[in-house]
């Protein structure tokens, strides 16, 4: 009866039952598109930048191509949710679309850094809002229980371009010219735009919320602030020039500014309360440090390929492919591992260990290093973030309640974006700086071709080739020896994280706490969701998997009956569908009909159910079981809840539960598909 159970609920998941229309497809598709551009530009320009740099020049700015676009989508997150949830999702997410085709455009048209940057920080408004929106109007679209599943294409499309991202940035970059990085997007934007104008619609539903519009300019100002701090300090300008001294002053008393803002701010951007929580406050700080070491390494590991160790760009995609495969295994085991177990404080000690181990062994590369040793310095470290980066999440949402689950997610990749930003900025502050001294100490009273200097060389990596045979393997040096010095200053930072992990409490994790899916950990995703919506996916993920080990059997023995599970199956399959044909049931499901006729006998023995020419429809005690039975499994599901089931629970919980129990387990209210039941056949 086991086997038959696990084919019942196969059944009941069949989508053959529960038709998606096709305009939902076609605009679910639209919006992976949407998420797609979004999550590509995060990686695409990784591998592309050794050659923008060379192009338009300004080495001393690589960072910022990156972290403009970091800062400007992880600040417009949180007003793409709420103005999403006050005026309409579709004209919105339409909006974010034109936005980010426009930056994506004029990055291609960029003449210089400067412009380059500025048009980086318009996509990446525009970037945030397709994050955002795309995940949120699936729940617009989908009922709870299908939720799961196409929010699980999000997270594959996001896996696929942490993979493809580097490649397509190599291969543009080789073939066409680096400037197609960004022209890719516009068809693939159009087409997304034309369908979501023709196809989507979406229910009208308005959220009011007083939007903390300070409060976000506030944390984006203060953000930038040190940002810049910490990548034009010692460099531009020096540490104590008044302009660095200024910015660190202007930072400070924003933050101030933007605390006080927070504390009377109704719906505050950051909730401070939520600093009390020390699981969410050291959770915040290791999101910070992965961040800041994940981006930091992945924006200068194709310079290190292409300039010291001579690969082309689109090969240098292929060499980052095993830091990328390290970190979607050890992420999505881990996950799945501490949603079985309940046991987590392993992972974010042993992920902030291994990535400290995998940053001193990126130390160790040089010119001479082979691609076998390369590959698995690269694993190592993407094993490493991997490890810490799901779990952050998962304990996070454990450890606030209810009220705050959505913005304490939210906090805790919003951190880690930050944490990005300044990745990037200290790597290229700590690069720029060594690789000038460190060619100036090389060349030194070296005889060098005209039209060569230290500073065009330090500018454009290309002029290496004309350097002669001579001085080319020491200048070749000073820049391996630049970049991998960077990791090194990274490690003591990631052992920090290390030695704050300890400190994380290992509370019990409540039931319908499972692991995140792919787009809140594998980039630096700042999601904004609210706590219905986190709830709503987890319980989605919880019901199928709850459903693959006996449901049917644990909510009878709930009921307090002593049915067969396929019986129990069927009644609710009755009841959800007004009558069932027995026959017709076995050719189109995959439990066989011998269990089928089993359970057929026993619900009319016990005058569950009665015969109507080949249909069986339930009695009045039919239907009083079938109600229990269905009560049972709410009293299930919000027994995952935990704590957040409690008696004052909020109402959209309690409607969720009703509304998820109804999809699963049937609804008296809903009516026979096929065009009717027994009484139009008969």
């Amino acid at each position: 009866m086991a086997a038959d159970a696990h084919g019942m609920t196969e059944d009941v998941r069949d989508t053959r039952e529960h038709p998606v229309s096709g305009n939902v497809l076609v605009s679910i598709g639209a919006l992976l598109l949407g998420m797609l551009l979004a999550a590509l530009d995060q990686t695409i320009v990784s591998t592309a930048l050794p050659t923008i740099v060379s192009d338009l020049g300004g080495m001393e700015h690589l960072s910022w191509v990156v972290t403009a676009y970091l800062l400007a989508s992880t600040a417009a997150t949180p007003l793409w949710g709420k103005l999403g949830d006050q005026y309409g999702r579709k004209r919105l997410f339409q909006t974010a679309i034109v936005i980010f085709l426009i930056g994506s455009a004029l990055c291609g048209m960029s003449q210089d850094m400067t412009q380059l940057i500025a048009f980086r920080a318009l996509q990446g408004l525009g970037g945030g809002g397709l994050m955002v929106l795309s995940m949120a109007i699936v729940g617009d679209l989908v009922p709870p229980r299908e939720r799961g599943r196409y929010q699980g294409l999000f997270g594959a499309v996001f896996g696929a371009t942490s993979v493809l991202g580097p490649l397509l940035g190599g291969l543009f970059t080789e073939h066409l010219s680096w400037r197609w990085v960004f022209y890719v997007n516009l068809p693939v934007g159009v087409v997304a735009l034309a369908v979501i104008a023709v196809v989507l619609r979406i229910p009208r539903k308005s959220t009011k919320h007083v939007i903390d519009y300070l409060g976000t300019f506030l944390i984006a100002a203060v953000a930038t602030c040190l940002v810049l701090v910490a990548s034009l300090g010692g460099n531009t300008w020096g540490w104590g020039s008044p302009q660095i001294v200024g910015l660190a002053v202007l930072g400070v008393v924003l933050a101030v500014a933007f605390v006080a803002v927070e504390r009377r701010a109704a719906e505050p951007v950051l909730p401070l309360k939520l600093f009390r929580v020390r699981t969410f406050t050291l959770s915040a700080v290791i999101s910070f440090i992965v961040g800041f070491a994940m981006f930091g390494a992945m924006t200068y590991l194709p310079t290190f390929l292409q300039v010291v160790q001579g690969v082309s760009p689109t090969m240098s995609g292929v060499h980052m492919l095993p830091m990328v495969f390290g970190l979607l295994l050890s992420s999505t085991v881990s996950g799945q591992i501490v949603s079985r177990t309940g046991r987590w404080k392993v992972f974010p000690v042993a992920g902030t260990a291994v990535t400290t181990l995998g940053l001193l062994l990126l130390h160790r590369l040089d010119e001479s290093s082979s691609t076998w040793v390369m590959s698995v310095y690269f694993c190592v470290f993407g094993l490493g973030l991997g490890l810490v980066m799901q779990v952050l999440v998962l304990i996070v949402q454990n450890a606030v309640s209810y009220e705050d689950l959505g913005v304490a997610t939210s906090g805790a990749t919003f951190f880690r974006s930050i944490g990005a930003s300044f990745g990037v900025a200290i790597f290229g502050t700590v690069f720029a700086n060594r690789l000038g001294d460190k060619l100036a100490e090389a060349l030194r009273g070296a005889q060098l071709p005209p039209g060569v200097s230290v500073s065009e060389l330090e500018a454009d990596s290309r002029g290496l080739a004309e350097l002669p045979g001579a001085l080319r393997p020491e200048a070749l040096h000073a820049y391996a020896s630049s970049i991998t010095d960077v990791f090194l200053y990274a490690a003591p930072v990631a052992f920090l994280g290390f030695v704050l992990a300890w400190f994380l409490k290992e509370d019990r994790l409540r039931g319908s706490v499972t692991a995140p899916d792919v787009t809140e950990t594998l980039a630096s995703n700042p999601v904004e969701r609210s706590s219905y919506d986190e709830v709503c996916r987890a319980l989605s993920v919880l019901g199928t998997r709850e459903g693959r080990r006996e449901i049917y059997r644990e909510i009878t023995a709930r009921a307090g009956y002593d049915l067969l599970p396929a019986s129990s199956w069927l009644v609710l399959r009755i009841r959800k569908y007004g009558w069932v044909e027995p026959a017709l049931l076995a050719e189109r499901t995959s439990v066989p009909l011998g269990a089928i006729i089993e359970a057929a006998r026993q619900v009319e023995e016990r005058g569950l159910a009665a015969r109507q020419g080949l249909d069986l429809l339930l009695t009045e005690q039919g239907r009083e079981v079938a109600t229990r039975l269905a009560s049972a499994r709410e009293e299930s599901l919000g027994e995952l809840l935990g704590d957040w089931w409690g008696p004052d629970r909020p109402t959209d919980l309690t409607q969720l539960v009703k509304d998820l129990n109804d999809e699963m387990c049937g609804s008296a209210r809903e009516q026979p598909h096929d065009g009717g039941g027994a009484a139009a056949r008969l």
